[in-house]
């Protein structure tokens, strides 16, 4: 008779435990952003008090944050669908240069000739995401394409950069303070941020974005239409870049091609420094605020400073590296959570 041989039971498996380094890696990537960003204000709080302290400068920095705000905000979206957009500098710089065309050139009244621009931003969006959801083109080679191809039909616009002809009520729109005393673009930037994240927290369309950037085929699965949400992300960055190029050009009080190109770099240095905000790799409209409010502290405190201007490039090369390297930890420390 053979014994019957008993399967040895399994051994239930352990939780892992957090080390304490583990648990330092996970907080510095959720947190370091913010602790960065309150350690730079401190430093120039306690070195350069008499300025940076003014109520004047704090109203600069946010002045100088609105614009990259308003186009990283655009760029959010498509990176939460999972896309990229590389033609949001271009689009501002060619809307830019357009709206004071409509003005200078066609005489359209402003009213007119921003809801032109604004529309022509969202319909290059449009476009956008038409090559990339139904022509299949990668996003990074279409945005590009496209915005190099805007470049060219600027220049045959106008080859010189439109300064005669703006009305004084276009500049004011940029230059003038409504409310508060806070400068116009503070303000606009604030509806602008309040709306995207409304819609991208508190709304269908906003779960569906969400959904889309987790898992595209479980969401093309469970019903999602992936194309059409896609396409309404790029024309939301198409829309907030026209905006930030009208804004630019009524600051600027003129329409100068190329003048928005570095906003390109600036918005994502500041979405992937917010990627690395509050969650774990996630890109959100509260993240991208605090990417840019870094920003923008660093860029004051350089000229408080008296640093030269190429330290600016320097800076913001190092903070989008920076930001991406933060990015991609926490996406390894909440994978293996």
């Amino acid at each position: 008779m053979t014994a019957e041989t008993v399967p040895a039971a399994k051994e239930a498996p352990q939780p892992r435990k957090s080390s304490w380094k583990r648990t330092a890696l996970i907080g510095l990537s959720r947190y370091g952003t913010i602790i960065g960003l309150l350690l730079m204000v401190l430093f120039f709080s306690i070195n350069a008090p008499g300025v940076f302290l003014s109520r004047a400068n704090f109203l600069n920095i946010l002045s100088q944050a609105s614009l990259t705000a308003i186009i990283a905000s655009g760029l959010t979206y498509t990176l939460v669908v999972g896309e990229f957009d590389l033609s949001i500098g271009y689009v501002a710089s060619f809307v830019g240069l357009i709206v004071t065309g409509l003005m200078a050139y066609e005489g359209f009244p402003i009213w007119l000739s921003i809801l032109c621009a604004l529309a022509l931003g969202a319909g290059i969006g449009i476009l956008n995401g038409l090559l990339v959801t139904k022509v299949r083109i990668n996003a990074v080679i279409s945005t590009l394409g496209i915005g190099t191809m805007l470049t060219g039909i600027g220049f045959t616009y106008s080859a010189f950069p439109i300064a005669t002809g703006i009305p004084r009520a276009f500049t004011d729109i940029s230059l003038g303070r409504i409310a508060f005393g806070l400068p116009n673009p503070v303000i606009i930037m604030v509806v602008v941020l309040l709306a995207l994240w409304t819609v991208l927290n508190k709304t269908d369309i906003g779960q569906k974005m969400q959904a889309v950037g987790s898992n595209m085929e479980a969401a093309r699965l469970s019903g999602i239409r992936v194309d059409r949400i896609k396409i309404f992300a790029f024309a939301t960055a198409g829309f907030c870049a026209a905006l930030t190029g009208t804004l630019l050009s009524s600051l600027l009080g003129s329409g100068t091609l190329a003048a928005a190109d570095g906003y390109l770099l600036d918005a994502f240095a500041a979405v992937f420094l917010g990627s690395a905000t509050l969650r774990e790799g996630e890109f959100h409209i509260t993240g991208t605020l605090v990417g840019v409010l870094i920003l923008a502290v660093g860029f004051n405190g350089l000229s408080i400073f008296g640093a030269p201007t190429h330290f600016q490039p320097i800076f913001k090369g190092g903070i989008l590296v920076l930001a991406v390297g933060m990015s991609a930890l926490a996406r390894r420390y909440a994978a293996s959570a």
